[in-house]
């Protein structure tokens, strides 16, 4: 494992922190704790982190919005920690820009699954083709690189957005169901998480899409699933 692996945890509850930080400095994980979303923001703009776990229900400033503002300037992964039942919250957290979520009470082996998972698709890890670009339509995908432009001007991608288009975009024309999407994608454990297909294949319309309303890419086989457009 890369030694440069440093991940923010932030909760209000010391049980929980201290929890997650025994749990994975036990793995190598370089952690740093923040009791709240304020101090969560001051500690992200001092050092660079390769993952940050989020717990959502927080005085001060709630995981939401601190999730909101860091993906103003930054695709780092986030996990974000949530109640059983709060529907409504995990969507949404999603939809400000979260890559996972995990509901609260967790284990050890669910919570060291998750983040591997997480660092394992994000840019700190080599497991890109070998073909370093393709074009679709309008689109230049690096894969290499991992960058992506629309008509020259590259577009921001977080590392989930990134391997979905991806995954889609070296298949052009093949419809991939909701459940080999969430696996090859999320990982081998996921396949019922339809909500996180809906979620992301919205933000990538918002962002490689002329008009998302009338996607040009990424196409919707109903009840299916999606395919790119050759």
């Amino acid at each position: 494992m890369p030694p440069e692996q440093h991940i923010l945890v932030v909760d209000d509850e010391p049980s929980i922190r201290d929890f997650i930080r025994r749990n994975l400095e036990l793995r190598s994980y370089k952690i740093t704790l923040a009791s709240n979303g304020l101090e969560a923001l001051s500690l992200f703009d001092e050092a660079t982190f390769s993952l940050i776990i989020l717990d959502i229900m927080m005085p001060r400033m709630d995981g939401l919005e601190v999730c909101s503002r860091i993906r103003r300037t930054s695709t780092v992964p986030i996990l974000l920690l949530t109640a059983l039942g709060d529907e409504t919250d995990k969507i949404r957290g999603l939809d400000e820009g979260a890559d996972d979520y995990l509901t609260k009470p967790f284990g050890v082996g669910e919570l060291v699954a998750r983040v591997k998972a997480m660092l394992r698709r994000s840019h700190w890890t080599d497991n890109t083709p070998s073909d370093n670009t393709q074009r679709i339509g309008d689109l230049e995908l690096d894969f290499e690189q991992r960058r992506v432009w629309r008509s020259g001007e590259e577009i921001k991608l977080t590392p989930t957005e990134f391997d979905l288009l991806q995954e889609l975009a070296l298949h052009p024309g093949k419809v991939f169901t909701h459940q080999t999407l969430l696996r090859r994608v999320w990982g081998a454990e996921y396949g019922q998480e339809a909500e996180y297909l809906r979620v992301y294949i919205g933000r990538l319309r918002r962002k490689i899409e002329i008009d998302p309303s009338k996607p040009a890419h990424i196409i919707t086989e109903s009840g299916v699933g999606y395919y790119m457009l050759k």
